[in-house]
Formats: structure tokens, C-alpha cells, sequence
């Protein structure tokens, strides 16, 4: 059963229910993160590799995206630039094992929403998700107006 939920007088859509790309090649990693998004009622695609996480881009709508950097090679550089080029106002949190200055540098200026090194806790998950979610969707729906 769905709980009901009231329209608030601030007209932002509630955060259930929202889809979520996770693409991680670690799998203790992609399915710790996937339990809690899951948990909070989120619809999550796990992806095991950066090539079908690609794939998943090209097919699909997603509202958040969630990448691993791999290592200080950036390995999923590539998916965070494909998924701002396919929506500019698309939020992409990329995690990381390995904190690197250059590799935070440059995820941010390719338009990564927020950067963290792991583990990330349910708490500031959710949090990172609503905070970046309900800015995304004012976006897209200002520029489906335009």
C-alpha cells in the first residue's frame, strides 16, 4: 500500500518514487547503496559497469544519477559527462574509494552535482537526493516551458 501524501503549500513534488541510476563496479558497494535508496522508496538501477550505466542513459529517464570514480583514474568520467550532455540539470553524485583533489576539480566542473568519498551514510544520502532532486525538476520544468 502507497501512503497518501499531502500537497504541500510550497507545490514541490514529493521525493518517493523517484528513479536512480547507480553505477558502481564494486557490488558490495552497489547493493549497500541500492538497499537504502530502496528503503526509501526510491526505484534504483544498479549497474555494474560504466559501459551498460551508458547503455542505461541512452534508454532510460532517470532524476539522479550515482557514479563511482573508481580510482584516481577517473573511470567514470566519461558517464558523468554523457548524462549532463543527454541533461544539462541532471543530478550526478559521484562517490569515491580514493579522494583526490583533481578528480573533485574536474567532476565539478563537468557539472557533478556533489562529490564524496565513501561511505556515504543513509542520512546524507537522502539528504544529498532531496537537496539536488527538487532544484532538477523546477529546471527541466522551466526549460520544457521555454
Amino acid at each position: 500500500m502507497i501512503p497518501e501524501i499531502s500537497k504541500s503549500a510550497s507545490n514541490n513534488p514529493p521525493l518517493l518514487h523517484r528513479k536512480v541510476l547507480l553505477v558502481d563496479e564494486d557490488l558490495r558497494d552497489l547493493h549497500y547503496y541500492a538497499a537504502i535508496l530502496q528503503g526509501h522508496g526510491h526505484e534504483v538501477r544498479i549497474i555494474p559497469s560504466y559501459a551498460e550505466g551508458w547503455l542505461a542513459l541512452e534508454k532510460e529517464h532517470f532524476d539522479f544519477v550515482i557514479i563511482n570514480q573508481g580510482s584516481r583514474e577517473f573511470e567514470g568520467r566519461a558517464l558523468l559527462q554523457r548524462a549532463i550532455e543527454i541533461e544539462r540539470h541532471l543530478p550526478v553524485l559521484v562517490l569515491t574509494d580514493c579522494l583526490d583533489m583533481g578528480c573533485y576539480l574536474e567532476a565539478m566542473q563537468l557539472g557533478a552535482a556533489d562529490y564524496l568519498e565513501k561511505p556515504v551514510l543513509a542520512a546524507e544520502l537522502m539528504r544529498l537526493i532531496e537537496t539536488h532532486v527538487r532544484p532538477y525538476r523546477i529546471a527541466a520544468r522551466a526549460a520544457g516551458a521555454a
